[in-house]
């Protein structure tokens, strides 16, 4: 490390917020490209992060950083409304036809957690509704108002009191599913039945604007719900009256196999929100729904000044642009299925890996005690510095920080998948035999 990097990486605490610096691992880098970060020690090292699900074409992809330069020589800043420009137009023109149904209307902004607050914006002034539903462990993002929907962990609302105008409903998770009861079914049922309560008990379905999920979770935990159950969601708001709202800022843009999630389960929102991967790593972000919806949220309702920037704007048309002539959407659904059958093999030979789930290159491995089968955090945290050790670098959720996070971007390669995995073996390997000496002392 060079000896100026050094004292500012030692600094770090006195000049960064612990909310910003006390993430994992701190990865002191030079550089970024394709799927792999270049490390001040000089090291490479095989990214299975991509940024958290934003980097799905890859770092630094060649015709991305050439349209963030030939936008940077013509615009940029906008701000939209007080100027117009072409690259945020064609920008829309060309996601609608990547969305589902009608959802052909943009508002765009810089972040995920903005296009939650928009989301919920709309839903609630084209109701005139004033309360929202989430469910358990969904995370939508931490300003105040996406935060009051977002239930992944208890230490994210810590003391800051979201507003009361927000009722929580379990999430699907077919592993609490009865043994010999059909799972699909089974989590539809209680769906309906969790609803009823809720309206009979706490709400009723007349003030309710919205309901707003993540068709897989992400923070949560990479819970993968089954199809029928988000299509019960559907049928739900659709009988009272209630918008739906997509949160697909981590699902979207090839994660799952699909452009969006929507596509993958087969249910189209009245809402959704899209970011990560839009722009390869600039900030950018929508609220989309449709025309018609759209139409009730006039002029003054909500605004950015920042949103939409023209650079960002040209990196998401380069984004699209990569998507397509590369064919990543389907390199994620192939790759994804080969990765999840090589982890299943592995699973086999080692008992601290629990159940492992995925769709696309969106895949969750739950560390485990080997002898309880109980979430390990602990466990799963040595794992990941071992990998790391080891030259590749993955990421955490759940909501014992129990799964280990594969999101490589969708640029990966067969080769690449293989190499990632031999080294999350290794490092299993290394965890059990450290288990296995403790014991036996």
């Amino acid at each position: 490390m060079n000896s100026s990097f050094e004292n500012l990486y030692e600094r770090m605490p006195d000049l960064l917020a612990p909310s910003m610096a006390k993430d994992h691992p701190n990865l002191p880098v030079v550089k970024e490209e394709g799927c792999y970060y270049y490390g001040e020690d000089g090291r490479k090292y095989l990214d299975f992060t991509s940024g958290i699900a934003v980097a799905n074409t890859g770092h630094r992809h060649p015709k991305v950083v050439q349209a963030i330069k030939d936008s940077d020589d013509q615009l940029m800043h906008g701000p939209s409304g007080v100027i117009m420009y072409d690259s945020i137009l064609r920008v829309a023109d060309r996601l609608k036809d990547k969305l589902p149904g009608d959802l052909d209307c943009f508002f765009f902004a810089n972040s995920g957690t903005e296009a939650i607050e928009g989301a919920l914006k709309l839903a609630k002034y084209a109701t005139q509704r004033a309360y929202t539903v989430s469910f358990t462990g969904c995370f939508h993002g931490r300003s105040l108002g996406a935060l009051g929907v977002s239930t992944s962990k208890s230490k994210y609302r810590k003391f800051l009191q979201p507003n009361g105008l927000t009722y929580q409903l379990p999430y699907a998770d077919e592993s609490s599913c009865p043994s010999g009861v059909n799972a699909e079914e089974y989590c539809a049922e209680k769906l309906e039945k969790d609803v009823e309560l809720l309206f009979d008990h706490q709400v009723t379905p007349e003030e309710v604007a919205c309901f707003i999920v993540e068709p897989v979770l992400g923070e949560g935990g990479y819970i993968i719900p089954p199809k029928s159950w988000l299509k019960k969601v559907r049928e739900i708001c659709d009988r009272h009256g209630i918008l739906l709202i997509f949160d697909e800022v981590q699902t979207g843009f090839g994660r799952t196999g699909d452009w969006f999630a929507a596509q993958t389960f087969d249910v189209t929102p009245d809402i959704m929100a899209i970011a990560k991967g839009i722009a390869s790593g600039m900030p950018l972000s929508a609220t989309v729904a449709s025309k018609e919806l759209m139409s009730k949220w006039p002029m003054g309702t909500h605004g950015t000044t920042f949103g939409g920037n023209p650079i960002a704007c040209s990196a998401a048309l380069a984004t699209l642009d990569v998507m397509e002539e590369e064919n990543l959407v389907e390199n994620s659904k192939n790759l994804g299925a080969y990765a999840i059958n090589k982890l299943e093999e592995i699973k086999e030979r080692h008992q601290v890996i629990g159940n492992v789930r995925g769709v696309g290159l969106m895949i969750g491995i739950e560390i485990v005690d080997q002898h309880t089968g109980e979430p390990d955090g602990k466990g799963m945290m040595k794992i990941l510095d071992a990998s790391l050790e080891k030259g590749v670098l993955f990421y955490l959720c759940g909501k014992h920080q129990e799964v280990i996070r594969m999101i490589p971007p969708l640029i990966v390669t067969q080769e690449q998948i293989d190499q990632g995995l031999e080294v999350f073996e290794e490092a299993v390997e290394e965890y059990e035999r450290k288990l296995q000496a403790a014991t036996v002392s």
